[in-house]
């Protein structure tokens, strides 16, 4: 059985690899390894800007979730984003996703995090419901975008 643990920069070139099989599915974004491989570490470095939680198998990661920390007005405290969340596909259809997202939703009330707000892609509908048997309910918000860097 996989084991749950907090992410380390050792694990980065994996987390990379499963982030692409993630940004292959979704219509928003294009797979770069090395933006990848810059975000992972930048959130592995920095406690205070959120967590991923790696699901293992030996020594081969096969499974990722991580979490990105903010404060609400509307909640008057810490809040998280559930940024990326990825079971390898030969992992899929054996709980380890709904075990992943719950070690997710333990580490945010236990580290007084009153909301994990997520995206997904519109047409996702298996994402939908996955996240929807887990408790997540669609909001009425709309996500909207600026690229600034171009």
């Amino acid at each position: 059985m996989e084991v749950i643990t907090r992410a380390t920069v050792c694990d980065v070139p994996q987390l990379a690899g499963l982030l692409n099989l993630l940004f292959k599915q979704e219509a928003d974004f294009e797979p770069d390894q090395e933006k990848q491989e810059i975000g992972l570490r930048l959130i592995i470095e920095s406690a205070h800007v959120g967590v991923i939680l790696a699901a293992r198998d030996g020594d081969q990661v096969v499974g990722m979730v991580s979490l990105l920390f903010t404060v609400s007005t509307a909640e008057g405290g810490p809040v998280c984003w559930l940024e990326d969340m990825v079971v390898r596909p030969d992992r899929r259809g054996g709980g380890l996703g709904s075990r992943l997202l719950q070690s997710a939703i333990d580490y945010a009330r236990s580290h007084g995090f009153s909301r994990i707000t997520l995206l997904t892609d519109k047409l996702n509908a298996g994402a939908i419901r996955f996240y929807g048997r887990h408790g997540f309910i669609e909001s009425e918000m709309t996500a909207m975008r600026l690229m600034t860097n171009s």
